[in-house]
């Protein structure tokens, strides 16, 4: 429960995004750990972070790097055990840093102990009907049940030898759940409850927008681009963004409301409008879910503006506060996408598909000035792991590297998302910079560019140039100025391609996104900038932070 007349930790949160087997490997295995992690965690501290949210521990197969999860309830021996997991959460706590991991629900792993049941099990049994089992299509049912595809690439469906379909939005290693069946609903139910009660402070919820299906699974027929039409708009579909997803998540928060602490969740709940993504976050739902329109959103100032201005409109209409976010374990690290002034688009999802060559000083340049931007604006923001040390996307890694079930499921065609994986850079000149002990044995699961030695924690600390000591000084302010977190904030005045905005009491953001100097507003000192500010004058693709 909240203490009476103050704001709930979670509406002002910088949430530090932890992909475990990248942050930092404790016993040489070339994959990070929990132990790995609680070794960091005076490094969060000083940076300033709020809270780390980690992708999946769980015990798996790791067919998509622990988002096929075989049980919910154990940690993987990768990782560690579940007593090393209560002891980080311990040690976060007394670092005054909270922990929120991720959960899993729309599908298992099919090593799972209920989808190993449901094929020994056979056609029509009881244990088939907690996952999508459907006879196949045809006369001889040797076509899928219906049309629809992973969003890895290929059909959605798998035909068992007994002839059963089963269907998997994803790999065919990750079996859907039917979130109709009332073993599902307190299954999760409990397991929220097991992790809950070992301290964890929220759970960040895996494609919240997928659990529930059309009953009938109709073919899903050709639909247009939701995001280009004026104005856009929700488009039924058949087995995301369902209404009745909202029970489930009402539910959920029923569950969260019985622990102390302000317990709360993220949904990652990819939606048409922002009218459809802010009914995951009414009253009686979610806490928060990331904000993809920000993230997708190009350097262009009239897009952005726009992007906030909906967001803002729409969440604050059910009273919950925006997230900003600029990079993700699914998505081309965000200087690396800003770098590139061609036209950029997004592919199905969350699919990012780059235009023209890249201009890596140009997009750390917008980078830094986004990082400003983002920790600016009203509500709470999220900090993947390695944004902080202003790494680019790995766009050159080998072939026989690549891991991610997308390289396989498109036939080589798309490279997936390892490249935004890398494990990070901590000291050093050499690979592994500080990922593994020095004695290790074994390389990273995906190997480091060679010039990562210039981007290492140890190489940028105490350097105020840096983009680190940039993100240090903007947490640290954000934390000490009583304008900035959760409230509200008032647009300014500004020429085309410079966004400005106050927010009270007494601060002011200037983003300059055109091609000249921007001569400052008045004020009475520069609280930070992404980069000097010379006569009065804002450098274009950079920000600064004001006091009046």
């Amino acid at each position: 429960m909240s203490v009476p007349g103050t704001s709930p930790w979670w509406r002002s949160a910088v949430i530090y995004q932890v992909y475990i087997r990248s942050f930092s490997d404790s016993d040489g295995d070339g994959i990070g750990d929990i132990a790995g992690i609680r070794s960091r965690l005076p490094y969060l501290k000083s940076l300033g972070v709020d809270a780390i949210w980690i992708n999946p521990w769980y015990k798996s197969p790791m067919a998509d790097h622990g988002y096929d999860v075989a049980d919910y309830r154990a940690i993987d021996e990768l990782f560690g055990t579940v007593a090393d997991a209560e002891q980080l959460i311990t040690e976060a706590h007394r670092h005054g840093i909270r922990v929120i991991p991720d959960i899993v629900p729309n599908h298992t792993s099919d090593q799972h102990a209920w989808f190993q049941t449901a094929l020994a099990s056979g056609p029509g049994s009881p244990e088939r009907e907690r996952y999508v089992f459907r006879p196949g299509r045809g006369p001889d049912g040797t076509r899928p049940p219906n049309n629809w595809v992973s969003e890895f690439g290929g059909p959605a469906w798998t035909r068992l030898p007994d002839g059963d379909w089963y269907l998997h939005l994803f790999a065919p290693e990750q079996p859907d759940l039917n979130w109709n069946h009332p073993d599902v609903q307190a299954e999760f139910e409990a397991v929220l409850r097991f992790w809950f009660g070992r301290g964890v402070d929220g759970f960040r919820i895996d494609v919240a927008h997928g659990l529930v299906k059309d009953p009938e699974l109709p073919d899903l027929l050709p639909q247009p681009d939701a995001a280009a039409q004026e104005p856009r708009q929700h488009l039924d579909h058949p087995h995301w963004d369902r209404d009745e997803v909202h029970d489930i998540f009402r539910a959920w928060r029923k569950v969260a409301d019985e622990f102390d602490g302000e317990r709360c969740f993220v949904a990652e709940a990819w939606a048409d409008t922002p009218e459809r993504l802010a009914a995951y976050v009414r009253k009686d739902a979610l806490h928060t879910a990331f904000n993809f329109d920000f993230l997708m959103a190009d350097w262009n100032p009239e897009n952005l503006r726009t992007v906030i201005d909906d967001s803002l409109a729409m969440l604050g209409a059910v009273g919950a506060p925006a997230t900003w976010v600029l990079s993700n374990h699914d998505v081309m690290r965000h200087p690396s996408r800003y770098g590139r002034n061609a036209a950029k688009r997004w592919a199905a999802g969350e699919r990012y598909e780059p235009g023209g060559p890249l201009d890596l000083p140009l997009g750390t340049r917008r980078a830094r000035a986004a990082a400003l931007l983002t920790l600016a604006l009203p509500g709470g923001a999220y900090i993947y792991q390695g944004e902080e040390l202003g790494l680019p996307e790995v766009e050159d890694l080998p072939k026989d590297v690549l891991q991610d079930p997308i390289w396989e499921r498109s036939g080589h065609t798309d490279t997936g998302r390892d490249g935004c994986r890398v494990p990070i850079p901590w000291s050093g000149q050499h690979p592994p910079f500080g990922f593994s002990p020095d004695n290790a044995t074994t390389a990273p699961w995906l190997p480091q560019p060679a010039n990562w030695n210039e981007l290492t924690v140890e190489a940028q600390t105490g350097d105020q140039n840096s983009i680190l000591e940039l993100y240090r000084t903007a947490l640290r302010l954000r934390r000490e100025h009583p304008a900035l977190g959760d409230g509200t904030m008032t647009w300014l005045d500004a020429p085309p391609g410079v966004l400005a905005f106050r927010r009270d009491p007494g601060f002011v953001c200037v983003v300059n996104l055109s091609a000249t100097p921007y001569p400052l507003p008045d004020h009475s000192s520069v609280l930070l900038g992404s980069t000097s500010v010379e006569d009065g004058l804002l450098a274009p693709d950079h920000a600064v932070w004001l006091d009046l």
